[in-house]
């Protein structure tokens, strides 16, 4: 209610009271609807978000047409923000990039002039420096846009109209696939050929009862940009497309270029789709690094216009399948595709559809095109037809017609109200045109204003029989027209035909159309063992006291004196092999991997262990030791916590390591010991010694693990396991080995204090 206070009118504030759930919940409902029908999923019907929808648009009406002159992109996608998308010109200006990318659309829409990116990820330029036009192909998804083919609505301020789906002359959903991310939903369509989509189609309209399997036939499956190797089982495709939710396995093209001498190099020629060629060769690069395939030597791009990737092996006796076969498990050179079908049916409601219900809503909205177009070409027809008559009229009544413009103040009404003599013969078949005039021999408006408005050149016999001979061939083409509208089967007829046209342009005949992906079985590939990549050698691996490494050739003495630098002794020696995995046991509870043939020669005194992993100079080297497949270890931290680990479960992949144990502020990783026996004995820096079953601590992948031992102060000194019943050993200070079998006064519960050590227990609290 508005009242005044010193002549300024006011209002009074209404306050609406509604729980928040409901308020949050309708507002949001508001926008998940918005994004899911006017930002995130395509039509069915065309295959287009608004947005693609909006740039093809706005260049039609720019007239920026296959043939004619490229416009600046920065004044398409001005017009497209200013017209129809208020979205900010940066998303309209990418949006239209892409389509005009052909290494991400199947059937560009946009033909760019200029740095519109590449395949290696790199962005377009900006849109000041570019130009595009509309492609071909994107001019026949909106044939028919001035024909009243498909509904209009006002743009976003009223000012103008805008289509609300394409006519659309082909599939393009399919064809160029889409992808998306709403509220709650996605999705995520790959493209295909659309020339194997066109043959579906035919099949569908011969037979609309058509199997998924023989639809499966005629659409083998995706057919991307880039080329590739679908390696997906055909029932795991027939599945995907009979559910609308799947994925499709794409490697990547290579072959064998022979070098000569025995010598070889991989080349690829095709990598999977949307996966950048830059971020491709970091990977390889890494793998090399890392050695996670030691069979790749490596890798160059020597790619130009077209894509060349080199490989090369590190000896000539790889076999390339088992190298491509390791590449493809770690590397993009394989990978999946997910299948997501959801769409919009009939522009409003979201569902996941098959294949066959896409091809269907396709079909289904060419159906109302034509019948659309098909009476929008009958009204101007009919218009024509109805001024032709009066033209004709006007040549069988000439010297009256123009005795009434002549002499007559108002010609038009005169020539309305009169009644001609000489009228034209009417046919009487249904399916001709029927005359609009108010009776025999009577003009209508429109017929009067026309005669007023020819041409005293017209008046000519030679355009008297040409109007009779249009005249004619209208009102046989109208006939057809009325035929077609009354006929089912003469329309989906001529919805093939139109699908022909298309594939006669844009076919698999054609350099756009021809297929670029093709179909293989992946094979079981065969498991690359380090026996298989690496001569098996004995060597003997010696670490420092400050970490420095190196493998000498075969199994020397352990006994020998080695060399070391100024200040530093020998810490690890042992008998290894060049296949064999060691462990590094870092006190961060970090665990690293080292292969042995990749350890520095015998010669001088090795290499520091730190330059081969990210291990800091402030952290001890707990342990080094060979890995086995199937042992278990004992790791426990100086604060006495400790727990079972599979060593196959602490392999680690990368230089950063393999985090194990779980450490607090002070606490370090004290040991790491092979389990061997059923007993676990424990001794502390307070020498007390603690003896309990093996069957009391957990198996772990990493953590903290639990308390083995009760301390008042200080920590754990060392751990071991062993077998009860043959005794706990260990070496007296004069070096001998001493086993103690009556142990049953050091035996308690686990996370208790125990005993002080036997007698003759090393000063150093070490069970070795």
């Amino acid at each position: 209610m508005a009242n005044e206070d010193d002549g300024i009118p006011q209002i009074d504030a209404v306050t609406v009271s509604e729980p928040l759930a409901r308020a949050i919940g309708e507002r949001y409902l508001t926008y998940a609807l918005s994004t899911i029908m006017h930002r995130a999923l395509p039509d069915a019907r065309d295959g287009l978000k608004p947005v693609h929808r909006r740039i093809l648009y706005a260049m039609r009406e720019l007239r920026l047409s296959a043939t004619s002159a490229f416009r600046k992109s920065a004044k398409i996608s001005g017009d497209v923000m200013g017209n129809y998308h208020p979205h900010g010109d940066s998303a309209i200006y990418d949006a239209m990039a892409r389509l005009a990318q052909d290494f991400n659309v199947r059937y560009p829409l946009v033909d760019g002039q200029g740095n519109f990116g590449n395949i290696d990820g790199d962005n377009p330029a900006a849109s000041r420096y570019t130009e595009a036009r509309l492609t071909a192909i994107a001019e026949t998804l909106m044939e028919g846009l001035a024909e009243n083919a498909v509904d209009f609505r006002p743009n976003y301020d009223g000012t103008l109209e805008e289509p609300v789906v394409m006519p659309a002359a082909f599939p393009n959903l399919l064809a160029n696939g889409s992808s998306g991310i709403a509220v709650g939903m996605a999705t995520n369509i790959p493209p295909h050929n659309l020339d194997e989509l066109i043959m579906g189609c035919h099949a569908l309209l011969r037979d609309p009862d058509l199997s998924d399997a023989a639809l499966i036939d005629l659409i083998p499956g995706p057919d991307f940009p880039t080329g590739g190797v679908i390696v997906e089982p055909r029932a795991s495709i027939l599945e995907a497309y009979r559910t609308g939710r799947g994925s499709f396995r794409t490697r990547a093209k290579w072959h064998v270029e022979d070098l000569g001498r025995g010598t070889w190099q991989i080349i690829i020629t095709e990598i999977p789709y949307q996966v950048q060629k830059s971020k491709l060769i970091e990977k390889l690069a890494e793998v090399i690094q890392t050695k996670r395939v030691p069979l790749l030597a490596d890798v160059r791009d020597e790619s130009a216009d077209d894509i060349r990737v080199v490989l090369e092996p590190r000896t000539r006796t790889v076999e390339p399948d088992m190298l491509m076969g390791a590449l493809f498990k770690v590397t993009d050179l394989e990978s999946r595709f997910s299948l997501n079908m959801n769409v919009l049916i009939d522009g409003r409601v979201p569902k996941v559809c098959s294949l066959r219900e896409v091809l269907r809503a396709f079909l289904d909205h060419r159906r109302d095109v034509l019948l659309r177009r098909t009476s929008h070409r009958m009204e101007k027809i009919d218009h024509r037809l109805e001024v032709l008559e009066g033209f004709i009229l006007t040549f069988l009544n000439l010297d009256r017609v123009i005795d009434i413009i002549r002499y007559d103040d108002d010609p038009k009404p005169a020539l309305m109200r009169e009644t001609w003599g000489r009228t034209i013969a009417r046919a009487t078949n249904e399916k001709d045109y029927v005359s609009p005039a108010k009776g025999a021999g009577e003009l209508t408006e429109l017929q009067a204003e026309s005669i007023l408005n020819m041409r005293l050149r017209s008046l000519r016999r030679l355009e008297e029989m040409e109007l009779i001979a249009e005249r004619a061939a209208l009102q046989k083409e109208r006939a057809g027209l009325v035929g077609l509208l009354e006929s089912d089967a003469k329309q989906w007829k001529q919805i093939g035909r139109d699908l022909d046209e298309v594939r006669k342009n844009f076919g698999k005949n054609t350099k756009l159309g021809a297929r670029r992906s093709t179909f293989a079985e992946a094979g079981e590939a065969e498991e690359i063992t380090l026996e298989a990549m690496i001569d098996r050698e004995p060597i003997t691996v010696i670490c420092s006291q400050m970490g420095w490494i190196r493998a000498m050739k075969g199994h020397v003495d352990l006994g020998l004196e080695q060399k070391f630098k100024d200040g530093d002794t020998a810490r690890f020696a042992f008998h290894a092999e060049t296949t064999d995995k060691l462990l590094i046991v870092g006190a961060n509870g970090r665990f690293f991997t080292l292969l042995g043939a990749n350890l520095p020669g015998g010669r001088g005194m090795g290499e520091p262990l730190r330059l081969m992993v990210d291990l800091p100079n402030d952290v001890e080297i707990v342990d080094l030791q060979i890995h086995r497949a199937g042992e278990k270890l004992l790791v426990a931290s100086s604060a006495g916590d400790g727990f079972i680990v599979p060593s196959d479960e602490v392999l680690a992949q990368t230089r950063a390591g393999k985090v194990v144990m779980t450490l607090g502020d002070g606490v370090k990783t004290a040991v790491c010991r092979k389990v061997v026996g059923d007993t676990v004995a424990v001794v502390g820096d307070n020498r007390k010694v603690l003896i309990f079953p093996l069957t009391e601590l957990p198996e772990m992948a990493r953590g903290k693990g639990v308390r083995l031992q009760k301390y008042k102060d200080g920590g754990l000194s060392d751990a071991t396991t062993f077998t009860l019943a043959n005794g706990l050993s260990w070496k007296d200070p004069a070096g001998r080995t001493r086993t103690e079998t009556e142990l049953t006064e050091w035996i308690g519960a686990r996370a208790s204090m125990g005993r002080m050590a036997p007698r003759g227990f090393p000063r150093d609290n070490r069970f070795t």
